[in-house]
């Protein structure tokens, strides 16, 4: 059967094609601009540059500058992992609470919340939760470093526990709460109503329709909406800048008062650095830039093998 289009069918998918390639280019352009920027960097430093652990810019003559940033990688990974682990549970909990357990009121007023706080933007945010989580996160890493100080990771000599790798994974997942509540909401929602009355029909429970049909139905929108959130985490800048001392050392202890991740490390090198050092910094973020592209890609890829499912 050959389908006509219209005249307006063919203006609006010029328009949305246009669109999508525009993203594409501009994408490309970002991408191809941080390389050239920074291939100086890539050439001379090679692997050393992302498994480095000394950054140090020269401004004298006859004294080499050296930059490398595996430390400041390692951090926005273990920051945003933190955040995730928070998140995550607390998105899943909040978008089945509003979409099959609040009521009809309480769920348009939530709903128009969560949609307003996914829009708010990420300094606010970020200050917001450096205020509030600050204390209680240090309350939170003081109960894990004495009763959970013999795991590697929970060790630790210092009890400045309010400027940790712990209480930065906290203010995050205050970021990236919203977003990832508001997509699981949306494809909670979508969720076929004959498929939930079918479970109540045979004498199942609103859990037992949740866990059955609802939750399996909607795995692809979490993991897309949590992957969202991971995006706005590994670039954060201001919470981190915030509350971690930046430190050039290995080390996985998320209660020490030190670490950084890369989008902080760019904020504050920026102001004050050599032309040299500004290369780096490019280079740096053209580094961040493929970490957070791969990480899309993968979500896509979940998101559509969980959709074949």
């Amino acid at each position: 059967m050959h389908v006509v289009h219209s005249r307006g069918d063919k203006v609006f998918r010029g328009i949305v094609t246009a669109g999508a390639l525009t993203s594409l280019v501009i994408l490309g352009l970002i991408g191809s601009f941080l390389f050239a920027r920074g291939a100086q960097v890539f050439s001379q430093y090679g692997l050393k540059f992302i498994t480095g652990t000394n950054w140090s810019s020269s401004m004298e003559e006859g004294i080499p500058s050296e930059f490398g940033m595996g430390p400041m990688l390692v951090g926005t990974i273990i920051v945003s992992a933190i955040a995730l682990l928070f998140a995550v549970p607390m998105s899943i909990a909040g978008a089945l609470y509003i979409e099959f357990y609040a009521t009809g009121r309480v769920r348009k007023m939530l709903s128009g919340l969560l949609d307003l706080a996914a829009a708010i933007p990420s300094l606010i945010f970020g200050l917001w939760g450096i205020q509030i989580f600050t204390n209680f996160g240090q309350r939170w890493a003081s109960f894990l470093g004495n009763r959970l100080g013999f795991v590697p990771i929970f060790n630790t000599i210092s009890d400045n526990y309010g400027r940790s790798p712990f209480v930065a994974g906290c203010v995050l997942a205050s970021m990236v709460v919203p977003i990832t509540t508001s997509v699981a909401r949306e494809v909670y929602s979508r969720t076929p109503r004959e498929l939930i009355d079918t479970c109540y029909a045979l004498g199942g429970s609103k859990w037992g329709a949740i866990k059955t049909v609802v939750l399996p139905f909607g795995k692809s929108g979490v993991v897309g909406g949590a992957m969202l959130g991971l995006g706005r985490a590994l670039g954060e800048t201001v919470a981190v800048y915030l509350v971690l001392n930046l430190n050039f050392r290995y080390t996985f202890r998320i209660l020490e008062s030190e670490g950084g991740n890369v989008a902080s490390l760019i904020a504050t090198r920026f102001g004050e650095s050599s032309s040299e050092e500004l290369t780096a910094l490019v280079a740096a973020g053209f580094v961040l830039f493929l970490l957070t592209l791969s990480v899309n890609m993968v979500a896509s890829a979940i998101v559509a093998k969980t959709t074949r499912s």
